[in-house]
């Protein structure tokens, strides 16, 4: 379908005179897709910032692969990301009844009319178009039949009668106005010969019902809405504002796909550890924005979204992007909230349930984990370290540390630890920095040895931090423990 596209404002529509009603109407074939939340956020900002409505609808008219399973998802994925709709919501397969409804009514008034074409003879139509290199569409060659009394008891569709002259325009408030010829738009058909409504009929039909009067979507949808478009015309129903979004690109400008990070938004919960109001600011800022600002919380968005801050090309996903994103707000994230999302992390990598006193210690040493990591996951394997048993496990960068000559040094910082008489982050530096002046050295180097001896590892919070929360039996072990590892290398 070729269509003219116009850069001038769209006029007004009448359905901008009403209150705001959007929607949200994913197919559960599968996970709530990134782009589909990005859809979803769109909707459900444009609502509450005009004072309206954000409905959900499912749209499992696809029996053979709508699942619970993925219904499941796609509610789980809404409401991690807190995306609250209003109302009940509508499982567009219980609405067939009302759909089959208005196919009738519109073959009742003359807008549409029964097709007794046969598989065989539309593919025949179907070759002979492919033949002459012509435009795949139906021929209309029921359209203005009357069938016979040998067509009784036979199967037929129906098919919408639609305008063969002229254009039609819709004012997309994201694309501009966008022009179709209807010599290029089919009579389409509405209700199959079972009697079950197509997926067009039942979008117009549940749009109109649910009151909605601005249609938010992927602009892969821009094609469908000028079928729609007729179909409503010929209902005389009034018609509602249309907002087509660029898709999501890669980073590489390619369609978006798994390399590139087009998972479930339970993926970038579950897998990747991802904030949900980190994935939320980043699929905003995803081909909308409010000039230079980079993060927004959920009240600016509100706020500040409308449909003119869309832009018309396709947006590029960079997951290292939103991976800064979510480090800012891991950040600003509560501890408590946090200990709790690493907790199942830590406790599966341990292999035991963690107790009252381990959350403790996370929590105490929370506001120094959280800082370097960017992610749940990077948070966990830092926090690890603090719940060990001893003899902790050392990588190999850090046991590269732990040399004959570095097990001298731990040595005498076992020595002047052990008799201090309080243990702080203070009192440990201020001893640990008398050992380094005393012998002139500089105090990385008795901080690197000290951190890979205590943390396992050669990145950790602050060490006289993490020496404070461990407290001085578990530290002095440790480092009793790797001035053995030292002392067996020489």
């Amino acid at each position: 379908m070729s269509a003219t596209r116009e850069a001038s404002s769209p006029p007004k529509n009448p359905a901008e005179n009403r209150p705001v009603v959007t929607r949200f109407a994913p197919s559960p074939t599968g996970f709530l897709h990134i782009g589909g939340a990005r859809t979803a956020l769109f909707n459900y900002l444009f609502a509450r910032h005009h004072g309206g409505k954000f409905l959900l609808r499912i749209e499992d008219t696809d029996r053979a692969r709508s699942t619970e399973p993925a219904i499941a998802a796609i509610l789980d994925g809404l409401g991690w990301l807190d995306f609250d709709h209003d109302g009940e919501i509508v499982y567009q397969f219980e609405r067939a009844a009302r759909h089959a409804e208005v196919a009738r009514e519109l073959l009742a008034n003359g807008n549409a009319y029964k097709c007794y074409a046969t598989a065989e003879e539309l593919e025949e139509m179907r070759a002979a178009q492919r033949a002459a290199k012509a435009p795949l569409r139906y021929d209309g060659r029921w359209r203005d039949r009357v069938a016979g009394p040998e067509f009784d008891n036979q199967p037929y569709v129906i098919r919408l009668k639609a305008p063969r002259e002229g254009s039609v325009t819709i004012n997309d408030r994201v694309q501009g106005a966008v022009t179709v010829a209807n010599a290029e738009l089919d009579d389409m058909v509405l209700l199959r010969s079972d009697g079950t409504p197509t997926y067009m009929l039942a979008v117009v039909v549940d749009d109109h019902d649910m009151g909605v009067t601005h249609v938010i979507r992927g602009d892969d949808h821009l094609n469908n809405a000028f079928r729609q478009l007729a179909l409503i015309r010929a209902m005389g129903w009034e018609e509602p504002v249309y907002a087509h979004v660029p898709l999501i690109h890669g980073s590489d400008g390619a369609k978006l796909s798994k390399r590139h990070g087009a998972l479930g938004v339970d993926a970038y919960r579950d897998e990747l550890g991802m904030l949900p109001e980190a994935v939320e600011n980043y699929l905003l800022r995803l081909g909308w924005g409010h000039g230079d600002d980079e993060f927004i919380d959920r009240a600016q968005a509100i706020q500040w979204f409308d449909l003119a801050g869309v832009g018309r090309a396709p947006a590029r996903f960079d997951l290292k992007k939103l991976e800064n994103v979510n480090g800012h707000y891991m950040r600003l994230a509560d501890d408590a909230r946090l200990v709790a999302l690493v907790t199942p992390r830590i406790a599966a990598a341990i292999g035991r349930n963690l107790t009252a006193a381990d959350q403790d210690l996370l929590l105490r040493s929370m506001s120094g984990l959280k800082i370097r990591a960017k992610n749940i996951n990077e948070l966990a394997d830092s926090a690890i370290f603090y719940l060990r048993t001893r003899p902790i496990p050392i990588d190999e960068r850090a046991a590269s540390l732990l040399t004959p000559e570095a097990g001298d040094l731990l040595a005498q910082v076992h020595r002047d630890l052990v008799v201090l008489d309080s243990w702080t982050t203070q009192s440990t530096e201020a001893a640990v920095r008398a050992i380094a002046e005393s012998r002139e050295l500089g105090l990385g180097k008795l901080a690197q040895p000290l951190r890979a001896a205590v943390s396992g590892s050669t990145t950790s919070p602050g060490i006289f931090e993490v020496l404070e929360q461990l407290g001085r039996e578990e530290s002095l072990g440790r480092i009793a423990d790797a001035i053995q590892l030292a002392k067996g290398k020489q």
